[in-house]
This record gives structure tokens, C-alpha cells and sequence, in this order.
């Protein structure tokens, strides 16, 4: 069962708190961080739902943040929608194609529901790579973003933009937790502990998986919109199995299975990345290392081995090393 313990309270608050600083008091290029950090950090959240608490490994999230990405591009740029409900348009694209992949992958399980969700996202990137009226491969440029001025928020000032991303991630943050303490979140921990135990006493199995990779999918799509906005710039890169796989490494190396070790996480993936590539261009060999170890050390990643040592709580889905 999922608990927001004081320490994960806290460990959220510090780490939100110190985006912050370094955003009122950095300079542009920190909050360039910063702002990448939020958007794989959502994105992580969102995948740690079914992956940390679903057992579902998935390699299909960059594509729904780039589904959702491409869905308030076209809202926004092609038809001329207002920011604001294009938004809510690019959310929903991605909640429904991951309730539709998720409705059609979850009687697998295993290496075969891996696969199948890094094929559905391989054919979403081919699709989009390959439409012309999209970009193509040239992608889509023009992107707005929202419009707080009659709230004296200016959008395309990078501080203000970096803390709208930073309450971002906590509003996901807050609802994830709040889904994994309520008793659909307990009964998707219960299909991933026992589903056979959990088919007995009732519950159609197939159809809260679904709802939890659409729930995912809808936080995901969050992320898309975040990302769009940014850079004012999609492409079908987004949507490529490499983005999934980078937010899977970050999940697994802040703690699978504890929604907080997505935002740690996503802190250590980017600054190894960015202080990592300062010195050389093979900054993947270096997250790798750091990652193997983790593993090593008993795979319950960074935060999940801290609270390990700190409180002895072992965390759910994680084996005894």
C-alpha cells in the first residue's frame, strides 16, 4: 500500500524548493535545467504508476508525451485553437491512445507486454515521421504558449516559465499520490502483487490495468504539453523508443515503485547528463555505470535504498538483494 511518509514529504518539498532557488537565482541556462528536469520528471511520475505499482514495464511513454505534444501543436498551429483548450486537446490524445494500447496490452505481461508497447510507440513515430502535413521529419515550429499576463505572469520570461513547470510537477506529483492511496490504486498493487488471487475476488484485471496505463497516459500527456511549450518546437523525435527508454532509466535509478525516486531520478539523469557531457560526448557510459550500480546494490534505486536504510520499509515490487 502506498504511504506519503514524512520523509518522502519532505524529500519532495526539498527538491521542489531547491528547483526554486536555482530558478529565481540562477541563470538562463539553470533554468533550462530546471525545465527539463520537470518534464522528465511528470513524465517519470507517470510512468511509475504502472511501472513501480502496475508491474507494467513500458517503453511506450515518449510516445504519449509526444502524441500529446503533436495533439496541441496541430490544435494550436494548424487550426488556430486558443493555448489553453489546445492543452486540454493534446492531454486527452494521449489519454485515449493509452487507454486504447493499454486496453489491447494488458492480457500480456512480461517481455511480451514490453514489446508490445515499444511496438505501438515505433509505429506512432513512423506514422508521424512520415507525415507531411505534420512536419515530417522537419518537425513543427511556431508553438505558442499559455497567456498569464492578467495574472502579471509573463510566459516567455524563462523564470516565470520554469516555475510554472515546477508547480507542474507538483500538481502530478499530488495527484499520483492521491490516485495511489485510493482504493484503485491498492487494487492495482493487489493485481501486480497476485493477479490471480485478485481475478478471485472479482476484480476484471484487464479493465483496471487499462485505466491505469489511460490514467498514465493522461500525465504523460501533461509532460507533452510542457514539452511543446518549452521549446516552441516538436518533432517526431519525441515519440522515438530512445525517450522511453531514457525516462525507464530514470525511474529505475531514483526508486521503482516510490513516485518520489522519479523526481530524484530525473535530478541525477539530467545533471550527470549535462556536467557528464561538459567533459566528454560519451556521457551514456557514465549514467550506465551509475545504474549498474544501483542495480548491484539491491535495485531499489537511489531514494528507494536511502528510505531502505532510513526507515527499513522494503519497497513494494523490489526483491530483497
Amino acid at each position: 500500500m502506498y504511504r506519503q511518509t514524512g520523509l518522502r514529504s519532505a524529500t519532495v518539498l526539498i527538491i521542489l524548493a531547491t528547483m526554486a532557488v536555482w530558478t529565481v537565482y540562477g541563470s538562463f541556462y539553470s533554468r533550462e535545467i530546471v525545465v527539463e528536469i520537470a518534464i522528465l520528471a511528470i513524465l517519470a511520475i507517470s510512468l511509475d504508476i504502472v511501472a513501480g505499482y502496475g508491474g507494467m514495464v513500458s517503453l511506450f511513454h515518449g510516445a504519449l508525451m509526444g502524441v500529446s505534444a503533436y495533439g496541441y501543436g496541430v490544435a494550436t498551429v494548424k487550426y488556430g485553437v486558443h493555448p489553453l483548450p489546445a492543452a486540454v486537446v493534446g492531454v486527452a490524445s494521449a489519454a485515449v491512445f493509452g487507454t486504447i494500447v493499454g486496453a489491447i496490452t494488458s492480457k500480456t505481461a512480461g517481455i511480451f507486454f514490453i514489446m508490445a508497447t515499444l511496438a505501438f510507440g515505433q509505429m506512432a513515430y513512423t506514422l508521424i515521421f512520415q507525415a507531411r502535413w505534420l512536419g515530417g521529419d522537419d518537425g513543427m515550429a511556431g508553438l505558442p504558449r499559455f497567456d498569464f499576463s492578467w495574472l502579471g505572469v509573463n510566459m516567455f520570461n524563462p523564470q516565470h516559465f520554469a516555475l510554472y513547470a515546477i508547480v507542474l510537477v507538483a500538481l502530478v506529483y499530488i495527484a499520483a499520490a492521491l490516485l495511489m492511496r485510493s482504493a484503485f490504486g491498492r487494487t492495482l498493487e493487489g493485481i501486480h502483487s497476485n493477479e490471480p488471487r485478485m481475478i478471485a475476488l472479482g476484480v476484471t484485471t484487464w479493465i483496471a490495468k487499462t485505466r491505469a496505463f489511460g490514467t498514465s497516459a493522461l500525465l504523460a500527456g501533461v509532460a507533452g504539453v510542457l514539452a511543446a511549450q518549452h521549446t516552441q518546437f516538436i518533432s517526431p523525435e519525441l515519440l522515438h523508443w530512445t525517450m522511453s527508454g531514457e525516462v525507464l532509466i530514470i525511474v529505475i535509478l531514483g526508486g521503482l515503485g516510490t513516485l518520489v525516486g522519479a523526481l530524484v531520478g530525473a535530478v541525477i539523469f539530467v545533471l550527470l547528463k549535462h556536467e557528464v557531457s561538459a567533459m566528454t560526448q560519451h556521457w551514456h557510459i557514465v549514467v550506465g555505470l551509475v545504474l549498474i550500480a544501483v542495480v548491484l546494490m539491491g535495485g531499489r534505486g537511489v531514494y528507494g535504498q536511502i528510505e531502505r536504510w532510513i526507515t527499513g520499509r522494503k519497497t513494494p515490487g523490489v526483491p530483497d538483494a
